[in-house]
């Protein structure tokens, strides 16, 4: 059996998990699952899935659940903060570790999974965006192996030759097609975007997600990051990665190649898909979700990204060139954005606006150790809070 740890269990990502993880119970045992503040919701987990230990994000979280598991006669050993997630992310008796913790929190526990020499199954996007070569370097110096969750890597991993660590003109790609269906506010007026509320901008329309991702899909910072991603994931620079909203999200990226083919993977929009790629690769195992109905489809659209409505792609690729913790920098002030947002303290509008006001202000550095990101992180969301201080909206 595999071990497995679920970091971010009660979110989407880990719900998901264990969906398909318990249509093949056989094949997996539950060594650790993880939340942040969601106390009721990882004690059911516990209830259901009786794991070795329970890890909450939040310190006083952990000694409520420590009372439920005690109450209730529980086996689960309880752990708090960020060393607990480090703890079962390299614990010896787990083999794969699903790194699903939203933001930044998610950095520390998947790097240390990393060095631990885990299969790291990543759809925290942001330990990239944050740390880039320092995460690979990890990933390399523990011989661990990196999948990714990520809908639209996922779909370029599966299109992609084996070699493609040798670089895209070794293989013989020209360029890598990420999708997005371009969210809620595709056909929205520019001029209405600074009145739109949070439920608004939450209201994907394909996908099921959290908040803080599907606003970053409303601004489609969300496919902001996924080039900086991509980019690490794939050894390529952001020149060599186009866009294309394709609003049915049934394609999820593409890769053309230089004979004029282009690679693409298709499915229903479930996470599930993605996730039992990764938890049963190099073999394909039933995930759960409806088969793709292609008469149902009937035809497939796609455009350009209008970078007027979404500045937060033009500012990511710009954050990418500049390099060093300049995509710390910018995570942070769009994780501290987006809360403001979410919190009714700014207009959808002002998300990128920080964000660049914080590339222009808070100096970047090069990436030459955690440290080093965890300060230029702490500095983003502190010129961010002054910023915010002041009444913007």
């Amino acid at each position: 059996m595999t071990g497995i740890t679920i970091l971010g269990s009660t979110g989407t990502i880990g719900v998901n998990t264990l969906d398909v993880v318990s249509r093949h119970r056989n094949a997996f045992e539950i060594i650790a699952l993880t939340a942040n503040r969601n106390v009721e919701g990882l004690f059911a987990q516990c209830q259901a899935w009786e794991p070795k230990i329970a890890v909450m994000a939040d310190e006083s979280s952990a000694e409520r659940l420590a009372g439920l598991i005690r109450a209730h006669g529980l086996s689960t050993e309880v752990l708090g903060g960020v060393c607990g997630l480090e703890q079962v992310a390299a614990a010896p008796e787990v083999d794969a570790v699903m790194a699903g913790i939203v933001g930044a929190a998610g950095l520390l526990p998947s790097i240390a999974a990393a060095r631990a020499g885990k299969r790291v199954m990543l759809a925290n996007k942001e330990a990239l965006v944050m740390s880039g070569q320092l995460f690979m370097d990890a990933i390399v110096d523990g011989g661990a192996e990196l999948l990714p969750i990520d809908s639209e890597h996922n779909a370029i991993f599966q299109c992609m030759p084996k070699q493609f660590a040798e670089g895209l003109d070794a293989v013989g790609v020209r360029k890598l097609l990420l999708t997005g269906s371009g969210g809620p506010f595709r056909t929205t007026p520019i001029e209405e975007l600074k009145t739109v509320t949070p439920s608004e901008a939450c209201a994907h329309p394909n996908w099921v997600m959290g908040r803080k991702i599907s606003v970053d899909s409303a601004t489609m910072m969300n496919k902001g990051l996924e080039i900086i991603e991509a980019c690490w994931l794939f050894h390529t620079t952001s020149e060599k990665i186009t866009v294309v909203i394709h609003p049915q999200s049934i394609i999820h990226s593409m890769v053309e190649y230089v004979d004029g083919s282009v690679l693409a993977q298709l499915g229903n929009p479930d996470m599930r898909t993605p996730i039992a790629y990764a938890l049963g690769f190099p073999a394909r195992w039933e995930s759960g979700v409806e088969p793709l109905d292609l008469f149902d489809v009937k035809s497939l659209h796609f455009e350009a990204p209008d970078t007027d409505r979404f500045p937060c792609l033009r500012i990511a690729r710009e954050a990418m060139i500049m390099g060093g913790t300049a995509t710390t920098i910018l995570n942070a002030a769009n994780e501290e954005a987006v809360a403001a947002f979410l919190e009714e303290r700014i207009p959808f509008t002002m998300i990128p606006e920080i964000i660049e006001k914080a590339l222009e202000n808070v100096t970047t550095r090069p990436t030459n150790s955690i440290d080093v990101v965890l300060e230029d992180d702490a500095n983003s969301r502190a010129y961010v809070g002054r910023l915010l201080s002041v009444d913007v909206s």
